[in-house]
């Protein structure tokens, strides 16, 4: 979807921005641009007087645009900027993955169908005008200086926001305890927007969207189980609050309450761990959000060595439709992903698919976690904030309680495990040899079961 050159001229409030937008038009101030795969949306980071670049993203459907610096012009220079390395392509913008700050935008954005204002005359807005290079700054050392400490300060009080809004969070889940669960249980819907809209004005997007979703959870349960399953889920926010106030710089935690760190910034962490190897897609999980996105979670075995697990997590608006997937369930290939750091890695990027494995018979999946007991209290113990957690189980059957519901029974051993959902067709009846399921510290959900007869898929 290209774009002319007067719409920049045309959307620039006036020649001082048109000016200032010529300035930053250019590739050395630009890291991380893309496009979307229909070329609707453009987005980029600029380079900006902060320690972080300005992240700036547009619609080319009807010119909405936002970027993250204070400017209150808008469109700011930045927009302008992106939208002239667009329309000059001055930078190549190579179709990719929408990153999560900009399908977070552009599910919240309430598009107005605007188009661009009617051009000014060319007297008081001219693009050669703004062509007219300025000298560059003289490099200034205090300047430098002022600039990281505002940086550091606009750190500081965005950190402050996050825990006031955690205190609320805090607040508000006495209020709930202190009102009744079972109250809450009735109402937990409209509760739980209120709290979450919050957080959202909080700057802890993450956590905003755990919440939303926490009805969804609930309200699966049966009806005995929910107010036992409010008990948990409130203590989940309750841990993940603590967790945050005694360390907020931690990386892991601040992906769960606030945003996840961009392609860019992982790709340039040497801690971020590399590893190759074979994996199999187990299922694909589609859920649509209530602030207007859908997430798309791919999981992934991995055959041989590193962390068992892998989570490929992408957002787009539900308004886009579906999308076709790259994966099918049960293939395998050899790819090489770039782990988020975690206590225990499982988020994870795609880096490179080499292949997929055709020639000979599939490979065997892992042996399972061993003791079972270990394997179902370890990973929840070590993040109790964490909803649920991919497990390897050994060798089993589904069975049925008198009130038909399912439950997976070991081989050997008496850990019996609730399903969640119902349990149809094969997997039913017969034997299980390998079972990966998500287990939530009281349910399984099954993602992908091997047999005697072959692998059978649940997501």
């Amino acid at each position: 979807m290209a774009i002319d050159l007067k719409v920049v001229e045309q959307l620039a409030t006036d020649q001082a921005s048109l000016k200032a937008a010529a300035g930053l038009a250019k590739p050395g101030k630009w890291s991380g641009v893309g496009a979307s795969h229909d070329d609707a949306l453009i987005w980029g980071e600029c380079a900006g007087s902060g320690a972080n670049p300005y992240r700036v993203m547009a619609d080319l459907r009807d010119m909405g645009s936002k970027c993250t610096c204070p400017s209150r012009k808008f469109p700011c220079k930045h927009v302008l900027a992106l939208f002239w390395l667009n329309a000059e392509a001055l930078l190549p913008f190579p179709a990719a993955e929408t990153p999560e700050w900009v399908t977070e935008w552009l599910g919240r954005r309430r598009s107005t169908g605007s188009m661009p204002k009617p051009a000014t005359p060319a007297s008081d807005k001219d693009l050669h005008a703004a062509r007219i290079a300025e000298p560059e700054p003289v490099h200034d050392a205090k300047a430098a200086a002022r600039r990281e400490a505002a940086s550091a300060r606009r750190a500081e009080d965005t950190e402050r926001t996050i825990l006031d809004a955690l205190e609320a969070l805090e607040h508000w889940v006495r209020d709930q305890l202190r009102l009744g669960l079972a109250g809450f249980v009735d109402d937990v819907t409209a509760r739980c927007r209120r709290i979450g809209a919050r957080l959202v004005d909080g700057k802890a997007a993450a956590l905003a969207g755990h919440v939303d979703e926490l009805p969804a959870r609930l309200l699966a349960l049966p009806i005995g189980e929910r107010l036992r399953g409010a008990t948990v889920e409130l203590a989940r926010l309750v841990l993940l609050a603590r967790a945050f106030r005694a360390a907020p710089r931690d990386p892991e935690l601040r992906r769960a309450v606030a945003l996840a760190e961009s392609r860019e910034t992982l790709l340039a962490d040497s801690a971020a761990p590399r590893v190759a190897a074979a994996w199999e897609v187990l299922a694909e999980q589609i859920r649509t959000r209530r602030d207007g996105l859908v997430s798309q979670t791919t999981w992934l075995l991995n055959l041989t060595e590193g962390p068992r697990f892998a989570m490929l997590l992408d957002f787009f608006p539900a308004s886009a439709g579906r999308r076709a997937s790259v994966f099918t369930p049960g293939e395998q290939f050899v790819g090489e992903l770039l782990f988020y750091p975690a206590r225990s890695p499982l988020r994870a990027l795609l880096l490179q698919r080499e292949a997929a494995l055709v020639d000979g018979p599939p490979l065997d999946w892992p042996p399972a976690s061993a003791p079972l007991e270990n394997a179902l209290t370890a990973p929840l113990l070590a993040e109790p904030w964490t909803a649920e957690r991919p497990i390897l189980l050994p060798p089993g059957r589904i069975g049925f309680d008198r009130a038909g519901a399912p439950w997976w029974q070991p081989s050997q051993g008496t850990a019996l495990l609730p399903l969640a959902g119902e349990a149809e067709g094969l997997v039913a009846g017969t034997e299980l040899t390998r079972t990966v399921a998500l287990w939530s510290g009281s349910r399984l959900e099954l993602l992908a079961t091997q047999s005697p007869w072959g692998r059978i898929g649940h997501g």
